[in-house]
């Protein structure tokens, strides 16, 4: 076609025409079929088929379609792996296995009934074309990401049971075409197992290590995002080497780095941003290019096989999520929401299709022929578009109910101020304050820096307080988190904070820990003694020596009584979001009375985070803890401020405790908050606590310790 001198032909076969093509279906096809109320996906789909060559014959399916679409198909996987909460599948893992058997057993039960008998193939053609019922992708998935409901426990049931199912699927493709090959001697069975058995088992040992060491050396953005997308397609490849489908491996991968890239960290939201922007898309645009609905409904067996397989696929998932429901007393709405999930035909089905299809019989013809090919690209299209739908309906509801449960729970507005002093800390005191926070609550982090109005104020203090705080923002915008920043100008530093902290109505403050200059410095400095001085709210003094996200345990030192203070609720909220976030064990060390409170509060509110309990009777005893601590653990001390209901006069050591035996740890010292006035607002109440309070103590424990022993 020549329009003006251009010599215009179809297909398009130009790298730049094409990508800018692609481009514009990524951008358009969402905006115009959400006004048809057609999920995004279905768009995608739906867009491939038109300008594909059975379409409009606008676009070929080159090779760049197979390359991004491999690596759509792989993100969609480590994207499923990656953001599954480890806390909650430990609690799921049950069902998720019973849900991924009945997701392979009845649809290749039923569906090996119906090819013997209804479409007159023999076993083995009957056996692989029933498998390719029972298994499915989570082209869905994106859905359930964008309601922010990827962690709802029906989504981990699905998730949990596609990776059983597929696994199922891909063995026996596996050994159907080893049975084409030659390759079903006994040694090849036993070969299969320990190739597989054996790489499961080094990728779930050595990329956890490879990460955490790459994390803790490399901080930079890119470097991480080129690396974690190395791991995907290095866990992919070695799947693929030993025979199975890379799919696996890039779930297996985003299982195992789980851990060191937490939900709201700027890594995350950089892997979600490019998979669900161009990756992703890319893979479900070649999807709809393999449709040719001109020839499935011009032939009467195309359209027969493709009948029978759509009903089989579909009856077989809603069977299977039906018993578990059943078995599980689980509600409709997470029913539907697991059966969306597990229904859509795409990745291990083109799999298992394509092979088939490329295996000659002894007679000439193939394994599974020209009609089942066919049949297979509607079974795509119907259980993608069916998929699409019951899971965006169901993602809808799940995520309404969740807001209604979030809002009846929610009893105080949450607001924490980062106070920003030191350049080397904002980053490791950014991303605490991420992992901390309510997620359901807007514009609830605030960034400060204090400069000393002297009356000598410089360009320089004003360029670095701006350098601060945008270094402070880019961490958070990463993380798709607003950030409110502040500059203040008063006569300290402390003075400064104690004022922002009452004007915005702040609920938490976190600082960096003071850097001893000089002999007469006090281990938390005076900045810290005057926010306690001044502040009822609660204080959080950090120290970090290895990034946040690398963090395996969290180790946390309850003195007695903590349970009745009015800030318990709420830094038990804070760790119990960070080990949620993390996925790694909250430790706690508290007294016999005080644990049953903790265990009490955690499985009322938290009962998916992974945690373990300790008998500290003695709160003199602390160094005990120099054996439970190790460098990539982060060690958090509860303390109080003087005459609270914890406050022990051991306090008193503490700073020479933790700078003696915890300097090469990272740590946290935290002081919850207070109800009413600052405690030390007068005088007298300061000198009573400071002297007799402590005198007191001291003397009845050592008449405790002393009738004890007798």
């Amino acid at each position: 076609m020549d329009w003006i001198g251009l010599d215009l032909t179809f297909p398009i076969t130009d790298p730049t025409w094409i990508f800018l093509l692609v481009l514009l279906i990524i951008l358009f096809a969402p905006i115009l079929l959400s006004k048809l109320r057609i999920p995004h996906i279905i768009g995608m789909i739906l867009a491939g088929l038109t300008v594909g060559e059975h379409g409009f014959n606008i676009l070929a399916r080159d090779s760049s379609f197979e390359l991004f679409g491999k690596v759509g198909l792989y993100y969609i996987m480590f994207l499923a792996g990656l953001e599954m909460n480890m806390g909650d599948f430990k609690e799921t893992r049950n069902k998720a296995l019973v849900l991924g058997l009945l997701a392979f057993i009845v649809p290749i039960g039923i569906g090996f009934v119906a090819n013997i008998s209804y479409l007159k193939y023999s076993v083995v053609t009957s056996v692989l074309l029933a498998s390719m019922y029972a298994s499915h992708t989570l082209v869905a998935y994106p859905i359930v990401t964008r309601f922010g409901i990827s962690r709802h426990r029906s989504v981990s049931i699905a998730v949990g049971g596609t990776a059983v199912t597929d696994t199922l699927t891909l063995l026996v493709l596996a050994v159907i075409g080893g049975l084409f090959k030659g390759e079903t001697g006994g040694f090849f069975w036993v070969w299969l197992v320990v190739k597989v058995i054996f790489l499961g088992g080094l990728i779930i040992y050595f990329f956890p290590r490879i990460g955490r060491w790459f994390f803790h050396r490399y901080n930079d953005n890119v470097m991480q995002f080129i690396f974690v997308l190395a791991m995907v397609f290095l866990g992919a490849g070695l799947m693929e080497f030993v025979g199975m489908e890379g799919i696996l491996g890039a779930f297996l991968a985003g299982l195992v780095l789980n851990r060191l890239i937490p939900h709201v960290s700027p890594l995350m939201n950089h892997l979600e941003f490019v998979g669900n922007a161009l990756f992703i898309p890319y893979f479900l645009i070649g999807v709809g290019m393999l449709i040719n609905l001109r020839v499935i409904f011009g032939h009467g067996d195309a359209l027969k096989v493709a009948a029978v397989m759509i009903v089989m696929a579909l009856t077989g998932k809603w069977i299977a999520c039906w018993l578990t429901q059943k078995i599980y007393k689980m509600s409709v709405l997470e029913r539907n929401l697991m059966y969306g999930l597990s229904n859509a035909q795409a990745a291990a089905t083109l799999a298992a299709v394509l092979v088939g299809y490329n295996i000659f019989l002894p007679n000439g013809e193939r394994l599974l022929n020209d009609d089942v090919l066919n049949g297979t690209v509607l079974l795509i299209l119907v259980t993608c578009i069916v998929s699409s739908l019951i899971t965006e309906r169901a993602a809808r509801k799940v995520a309404m109910d969740d807001s209604e449960t979030g809002k009846e729970s929610s009893t105080a507005t949450e607001k924490i101020l980062i106070s920003l002093a030191n350049p080397n800390t904002i980053e490791d005191m950014m991303n605490l304050s991420l992992m901390i926070r309510d997620t359901k609550l807007k514009d609830n982090l605030l960034a400060l820096n204090v400069i000393n109005d002297n009356n000598t104020i410089s360009d320089n203090l004003r360029m670095r307080s701006r350098h601060y705080l945008e270094k402070a923002a880019m961490t958070t915008t990463a993380a798709n988190v607003s950030l409110k920043q502040l500059t203040r100008y008063d006569l300290n530093i402390a003075s400064g904070i104690i004022h922002s902290v009452k004007e915005n109505e702040v609920t938490s403050i976190i600082t960096g820990l003071h850097r001893k200059v000089n002999i007469t410095d006090s281990y938390f400095g005076i900045l810290a003694e005057n926010l306690l001085k001044g502040l009822n709210c609660e204080i959080i003094i950090s120290k970090f020596l290895i990034p946040v996200n690398t963090i395996k345990r969290i180790v946390i030192a309850v003195p007695p009584k903590a349970e009745y203070e009015y800030g318990f609720p709420r830094w038990m909220e804070h760790f119990c979001r960070m080990g949620n976030t993390l996925g790694c064990r909250v430790h706690f060390f508290a007294n016999e009375k005080t644990t049953a409170r903790l265990q009490a509060w955690i499985k009322k509110r938290y009962k998916q985070v992974l945690t373990d309990f300790s008998l500290l009777e003695d709160w003199n005893d602390l160094l005990v803890l120099t054996g439970q601590v190790s460098y990539d653990h982060l060690l958090v001390i509860i303390s109080a401020r003087p005459g609270t209901l914890s406050y022990d006069s051991s306090f008193e050591k503490l700073p020479r405790q933790l700078g003696k035996y915890f300097s090469n740890n990272s740590l946290i010292v935290l002081y919850p908050n207070q109800s009413g006035e600052p405690l030390d607002s007068s005088f007298f109440s300061k000198l009573y606590t400071d002297t007799e309070t402590q005198h007191y103590e001291k003397v009845g424990k050592w008449v405790y310790k002393w009738f004890k022993k007798s």
